[in-house]
């Protein structure tokens, strides 16, 4: 889809909090604290109390427990936080994050994604006790890419981890099985995990999960077929569907709405379109309608064309919510998302708001336009998330910079435009670290 012809509507923007390095997530435990917990690629999880004061000590800090970063770009790091249901009372909280190659993992592969259980410290709400550690799952990656990390407990109270196909491209090469981890479900990656942390450590299966009995698929697995759904999400009302957005390869952005059991199609599709891995660049004509099982391939709810299509509109799709706040009451019902850096831009990310059809949500496309944030006209600088609180308003996280490097990372609340906006440049603008965050990222995802 276009934005041509679409009117654009316009969002406010204030500003809660600044100088994170890489803030890829914000989140908020439903304790009546009014705390935001903001999780940044760097390896720490910053709190901003319920006053708007960013405290000086951080909620988490595991920068030693990290692969190495690369400062020019990187994908991997601390990627997701997410609090148990009973956090008031227990105090647990999960966490995904990327660790150094464990022993025993496929020689040459790059890194091995964690998820990890913490607990407060006793003594101090504001402090994770660092010696709390429980490792629950490991996964080992090949590329340093496609990492996803946004895992959440759904409302069933079980804990759901979307992950990467693995990386590289065309989930092809090294440490890809010939038909790619999308599509290969005796593999994790490429896929959404639902796994239940309340029973026998480190985890176990929920009985209802969709493939228990099944000998072809591994009983963690709730749906598959995904590339890097890099930023997935519950609704807070309606039916709690579960979006996700999942980064494309070369030509489509897309969101879907994940179900149970589901095969999104990758690398068989991008998005709704036939997609060849030996030709990224261009979409066969035929397309696939079943996966190697037989069973249907789904299509996406949201798509629009990469910048490196005419007219495309953006390089990589973040994701986002279902705004299901007070504050902007026009937007209630309707999906609020982003893209990290738009087409033909130099460090400026575009965000989007999508109208759910009148019926079949789940089978029909979503209408979207163009979110303008004013008075800025434009947000100046790549989005790497939205993040959503417990009152269920939302937050725009952004940095001047392509990888983990700097000060530029801050945190917006969404809010009603201003009635009689003065024009004002563009937040936090840095054109060369931009431009150079776009080559950069160019070379990383399209390899």
């Amino acid at each position: 889809m276009s934005l041509e012809g679409q009117e654009r509507q316009q969002v406010g923007l204030d500003l809660v909090a600044e100088g994170f390095i890489g803030p890829v997530g914000l989140t908020s435990p439903d304790d009546g604290s009014g705390r935001l917990f903001v999780v940044d690629l760097i390896g720490e999880i910053r709190i901003i109390d319920e006053n708007g004061t960013l405290l000086e000590e951080p909620f988490l800090n595991i920068r030693d427990q990290l692969v190495e970063l690369r400062l020019s770009f990187d994908e991997r790091g601390l990627l997701g936080l997410a609090f148990h249901p009973d956090f008031a009372e227990s105090g647990r909280f999960f966490i995904y994050y990327s660790a150094p190659l464990r022993e025993g993992a496929p020689e040459g592969w790059d890194h091995t994604s964690r998820i990890s259980e913490f607990n407060l410290l006793a003594e101090d709400e504001n402090r994770a006790d660092p010696t709390s550690e429980r490792v629950i799952l490991e996964v080992d990656q090949p590329q340093l890419n496609h990492n996803s990390g946004s895992i959440a407990f759904g409302p069933d109270g079980y804990l759901y981890i979307p992950l990467g196909d693995g990386g590289g491209g065309g989930d092809v090469g090294r440490g890809h099985p010939p038909e790619g981890h999308g599509q290969n479900t005796t593999t994790l990656l490429g896929s959404i995990l639902r796994i239940d942390i309340d029973g026998e450590e480190p985890y176990e299966i929920p009985d209802d999960n969709p493939f228990i009995g099944d000998d072809e698929v591994l009983d963690e697995i709730y749906a598959y077929g995904l590339r890097n759904p890099w930023h997935m999400t519950f609704d807070a009302g309606g039916k709690n569907h579960l979006f996700a957005a999942d980064v494309g390869e070369a030509l489509w952005e897309s969101v879907n709405i994940i179900e149970e059991g589901g095969n999104y199609g990758w690398n068989l599709k991008e998005g709704s379109h036939a997609f060849d891995p030996e030709n990224p660049w261009e979409s066969p004509e035929e397309v696939p309608e079943t996966g190697y099982r037989g069973e249907p391939l789904i299509d996406p709810i949201i798509e629009y064309p990469h910048a490196n299509q005419p007219g495309g509109l953006g390089i990589s799709i973040i994701g986002g919510y279902v705004y299901r706040g007070t504050a902007i009451l026009e937007f209630e019902g309707r999906y609020i998302f982003a893209d990290w850096n738009r087409a033909g831009g130099d460090g400026n990310g575009l965000i989007l708001i999508a109208t759910p059809p009148e019926e079949n949500i789940t089978e029909k496309m979503w209408e979207f336009t163009e979110l303008v944030p004013v008075p800025y006209q434009a947000i100046g600088a790549y989005i790497l998330a939205i993040g959503q609180d417990a009152d269920h308003e939302l937050y725009i996280l952004t940095t001047q910079n392509s990888g983990p490097s700097g000060e530029t990372g801050r945190v917006y609340r969404l809010i009603p435009p201003p009635e009689d906006p003065e024009p004002s440049p563009a937040p936090g603008f840095c054109l060369f670290a931009a431009l150079f965050g776009i080559i950069v990222a160019y070379t990383m995802r399209k390899w």
